[in-house]
């Protein structure tokens, strides 16, 4: 579990960094998919959105791993 909340919290973050640069600087999406998350006509917040859910699932996941929520059983 704690895997797939880290892979989640990363696409996000690096998702919404992409989308923000690609808005903003050039065309490039490294996460194509993600762009059809947001709305068109909201694409910064959106992005921004995404970052921080990105960096709430990390932190998340952290405390997880700190408290002992070990999913080996």
């Amino acid at each position: 579990m704690k895997n797939l909340l880290g892979f989640a919290s990363f696409v996000l973050i690096v998702g919404g960094i992409s989308g923000l640069v690609s808005d903003h600087l050039w065309g490039l999406h490294i996460f194509g998919f993600v762009r059809h998350l947001v709305p068109a006509d909201h694409q910064t917040a959106g992005y921004l959105v995404m970052i921080a859910a990105g960096i709430l699932l990390a932190a998340s996941t952290a405390l997880l791993d700190r408290l002992g929520g070990d999913d080996h059983a």
